[in-house]
């Protein structure tokens, strides 16, 4: 009998492991080989190969968050919440042994059951995957159709042009033909993304008819408007069709007859008569406007495009401008695309640029972080500057905005132009932008803003970590250590960050806010903190999320803050318990404090989490700890943990 298992929980962290090392003792002890993956904060470990769903038996899935079963169609799944893996687990291996389990079918190439996807708006995702798909045709189409030009090029009165005979005429067409499909591809995957394969086929029939002005007596399509709204609408009328009750004989062919050739006749007349003429005319108008921006008018544009690119550097909306600029492309105009292309490299960039000019303001994880940015901003990759804003946004984001801004509008006014759906110097080594000086001038000249603007915002380091000196939280002491990259990332057991002074045989609190209280208290006579009540309202944002006691008289309350200056463990005995919502009704007994600085690179802290949960999982090793009564007996027992 083999079995597998997926443990998971929301926050990633004790139950995750918790249900894990339950389910393979129990395993071990039944004579059942399992393999289990864990879905925790630090990512997927032990991850389920094909061969392994493949032998399979059964699958126990033990997870109070999404998990995609995709991958077991045909399989016997058992679902069943991470609570159950931790107090419950023979009970699901017999039960999974005995083949009393539902076989999972999958009607659907991605199960809809991701957490964050079912939070984020639907009309927003629809239209993402649409254009997740659509712009590898938009880059091979503007690439080819660059190169083309760059090296078969010919100078006339009328621009550059390439003979008809020629090789690159060939290469051009390639081009153009991978761009004749973008709206197509569009609309198809948005009707994709709304009611699966069936919803494909109108989707592109819709998108082409768009695209295609002669069905509506129009000189052009309707563009990416048109395609955008051809793909909701065979989306939703495949979806409305799907939903329909139909006779039993007639549903094998409703995905691959009756719900395409419907829904396309829906969305192919609705344009013929009613849509296609109107959005065209809109469409038209709106290229027209655009193409027509000159002097304050255009650098307005700049200015909104450069700043949407910035603001989130990759999320909703930068893919909005970065959509703009796309469908522009589409539309032969360049000069849209041009400034986004510039501003999409800035910010990783300017972020590099800002680590070596101002060493004194950046730790040495982030001047190495600032070389990784840097190169990921010459290729075009505005995320590299996303853990700079995530470590300091207050600073970092308006920052590069003001450079995106900056570069944008150099970009506008230079009129560079980008014929491919990205941006970076790349494209232009590559021939896809028009004015590659001014392109460089841009990007340079908005990257120095950034930097300069970032260096001139963020403070010496020596001055960051200075406590305050109205509080009664820290002594002096320590300050020169916090946060020293070998303390956050060389986690090899518990007793690295944790001492005697940290360890406390008997705690005297009452309730489980004297606890806290108590263990705070140690952590900053260490000089661990720079404010206690700072990071105790990081321990009780935690505690309110869910209790951090997770059974068998074990609590493990956490906080990551920037009140704390260096990763600390308080560990304390409380030997006649505490009420502490344990999720099995037990007191809290044995009782971890693990404070972690909110800037701490990697996933140390997780790791050490793992390691703390399944050593407490060993019941002899529970006792051992109950049992001790000095510091020093307890300090070498943790000392175990590895």
């Amino acid at each position: 009998m083999k079995l597998l298992a997926i443990t998971s929980c929301p926050n990633g962290i004790a139950h995750t492991y918790m249900a894990a090392e339950n389910l393979q003792k129990a395993a071990d002890k039944l004579g059942v080989q399992m393999k289990i993956e864990t879905q925790g904060g630090i990512g997927v470990e032990n991850e389920l190969t094909e061969q392994d769903i493949r032998e399979a038996d059964a699958i126990i899935i033990a997870a109070d968050r999404a998990v995609s079963k995709d991958r077991f169609a045909g399989k016997k799944v058992l679902s069943v919440g991470v609570q159950e893996g931790i107090r419950k687990p023979e009970e699901l291996i017999n039960k999974a042994i005995k083949g009393n389990v539902p076989v999972y079918q999958s009607n659907s190439k991605t199960e809809k059951t991701n957490q964050q996807e079912k939070k984020q708006n639907p009309i927003y995702r629809h239209l993402m995957n649409g254009v997740s798909f659509m712009v590898p045709f938009i880059v091979v189409g503007g690439l080819l159709i660059a190169i083309a030009l760059t090296i078969g090029g010919e100078k006339t009165p009328k621009g550059i042009v390439i003979p008809d005979a020629s090789f690159w005429k060939t290469i051009e067409q390639i081009g153009a033909a991978s761009f004749s499909f973008m709206i197509p591809i569009l609309a198809g995957y948005i009707a994709y993304s709304i009611a699966d394969k069936p919803g494909l086929v109108p989707g592109m029939i819709g998108g082409y008819i768009a695209a295609t002005g002669s069905f509506y007596g129009s000189e052009s399509g309707a563009g990416f408007l048109g395609g955008i709204i051809a793909g909701f609408l065979a989306g939703y009328a495949a979806l409305a069709i799907k939903k329909l009750k139909v006779p039993k004989a007639i549903q094998p062919i409703m995905p691959i007859i009756i719900i395409p050739v419907f829904a396309s006749l829906i969305v192919g007349l609705a344009f013929v008569f009613f849509i296609g003429a109107p959005v065209s005319q809109l469409f038209e108008s709106l290229t027209a406007w655009l193409s027509g921006m000159k002097g304050s008018s255009s650098i307005l544009l700049a200015l909104i495009l450069g700043a949407m690119i910035s603001f989130d550097m990759g999320g909703p909306v930068n893919k909005v401008a970065f959509l703009f600029g796309s469908a522009m492309i589409g539309e032969g105009n360049y000069e849209i695309m041009g400034p986004i292309a510039a501003a999409i490299c800035i910010p990783p960039i300017g972020m590099g640029l800002a680590t070596f000019i101002g060493k004194r303001k950046f730790q040495a994880t982030e001047q190495e972080m600032g070389k990784a940015s840097f190169t990921m901003g010459l290729f075009g990759i505005t995320e590299g500057a996303i853990p700079f804003a995530a470590q300091d946004p207050l600073r970092v984001i308006p920052s590069i905005m003001v450079g995106s801004m900056t570069g944008s509008v150099i970009a506008m006014i230079g009129h560079v132009g980008d014929r491919v759906a990205h941006g970076g110097p790349i494209v232009a080594v590559l021939g896809a932008v028009d004015n590659v000086l001014m392109f460089f001038v841009a990007v340079i000249v908005g990257s120095i803003v950034a930097a300069l603007l970032v260096n001139a915002l963020k403070k010496n380091i020596n001055e960051e970590v200075k406590p305050n000196q109205g509080s009664r939280d820290v002594p002096q002491q320590s300050v020169q250590t916090a946060s020293k990259p070998s303390e956050t990332t060389n986690i090899q057991k518990l007793t690295d960050i944790t001492s005697t002074e940290l360890i406390e045989p008997k705690l005297l609190g009452e309730t489980r806010d004297d606890i806290i209280d108590e263990m705070i208290q140690k952590l900053a006579h260490a000089g661990a903190l720079h404010s206690e009540s700072e990071f105790k309202q990081a321990i009780l944002k935690r505690e309110a999320e869910s209790t951090t006691a997770i059974g068998m008289n074990i609590a493990i309350p956490h906080g990551k803050s920037d009140a704390v200056k260096k990763p600390s463990v308080v560990f304390g005995i409380k030997p006649s318990g505490v009420d502490w919502k344990s999720l099995d009704g037990s007191k809290a007994k044995l009782i971890f404090m693990i404070a972690v600085p909110k800037e701490s690179e990697g996933n140390a802290h997780l790791k050490l989490l793992q390691m703390l949960s399944r050593k407490l999982m060993d019941d002899h090793y529970r006792e051992r700890l109950l049992a001790v009564k000095t510091k020093e007996e307890a300090y070498k027992l943790l000392d175990e943990i590895v």
